[in-house]
């Protein structure tokens, strides 16, 4: 009769027990689904921003990015780094859904920086970049930081990247592109160049894949510059700009060799030059302004020519 009841007595203690496991490891479990959940949803966080919410902040200043469909490929998606005109930001460049997605379609990142509040200017965030005026840090160091973060945080190739901008945002690429040649693979800036005083002769660090644009009727950044401000600053002269960098890339003559003047845009690229360099001219018939079509001539631009130039 004692062995009878005790059994029950001791089968119920150790199911409890068995019971109190389980759903001990149970809620632990659900703990580390919830820790696993929480740093999922913390990567993803910081790999979207930028494109909605909150931009990328890198200290220094910030950028948003737009990244095409589907996994990065090895090596990261090649990136258009896009500096906006006076009183644009990066969520603006971002709305350019022309451009935007003919770089994405094509499987690259479009990094889009926000430009600093200029003190006294009235033209809002903007770049500093010229050379007898105080500078923001916005040059080559901040360049830097944006493409590590953005290879870092958003897989872009950093070996792939193409640099462009606007209007100064077009002129800052021009500075950045003589200053440190190898913060990008190849530079395409659009109505903006370097502003008088110009950078001495010889006084870009070295060979430069650069691809310019330029609306014949521009008249706020013209093709010759002009004088703002009572003439106290001097927008500087796209051609001179191209006989410095034909300099910086060992050119054996000043006249271009190749030249294409079919459709929108006429063309003029100078070949005859130190190897891994390229230098191109294209106008259009319009003013200060993205053309139509800009994005997919860059593009192009970069992946037949540009990007074959470059020495492994």
């Amino acid at each position: 009769m004692h062995l009878g009841i005790a059994c029950p007595v001791q089968c119920a203690q150790r199911n409890h027990a068995i019971r109190i496991f389980y759903e001990g490891w149970a809620v632990f479990l659900r703990f580390l689904v919830l820790i696993a959940v929480l740093l999922l949803m913390s990567a993803s966080v910081s790999a979207a921003c930028g494109s909605i919410g909150p931009a990328c902040s890198i200290g220094l200043g910030n950028y948003r990015i737009a990244l095409p469909d589907g996994p990065a490929p090895r090596g990261g998606h090649p990136a258009l780094l896009f500096f906006h005109g006076a009183g644009g930001s990066g969520a603006g460049t971002l709305k350019m859904i022309g451009m935007v997605e003919t770089f994405t379609r094509a499987g690259w990142a479009v990094i889009a920086p926000d430009g600093l509040k200029r003190p006294n200017s009235r033209f809002g965030p903007g770049w500093s970049f010229h050379p007898a005026r105080p500078k923001h840090p916005d040059g080559p160091g901040i360049t830097k930081a944006m493409l590590v973060d953005a290879a870092l945080r958003q897989g872009i190739n950093r070996d792939r990247v193409l640099m462009s901008g606007f209007s100064i945002g077009g002129a800052l690429v021009w500075y950045l592109a003589c200053e440190d040649p190898s913060l990008a693979t190849a530079y395409a800036p659009i109505g903006g160049a370097f502003w008088r005083p110009h950078p001495e002769e010889g006084s870009c660090a070295g060979p430069v894949r650069l691809f310019h644009t330029h609306g014949w009727r521009d008249g706020t950044v013209p093709l010759e510059g002009r004088p703002l401000r009572s003439a106290d600053i001097l927008q500087g002269d796209v051609f001179h700009g191209l006989t410095l960098l034909r300099q910086a890339n060992g050119c054996t003559g000043l006249k271009a060799d190749q030249f294409e003047t079919d459709g929108l845009y006429w063309r003029r690229a100078w070949t005859d030059c130190r190897a891994g360099s390229a230098l191109e001219l294209a106008l259009h018939p319009g003013g200060h302004s993205i053309p139509k079509g800009w994005a997919a001539m860059a593009l192009e631009w970069f992946e037949t020519r540009a990007e074959g130039l470059v020495e492994n």
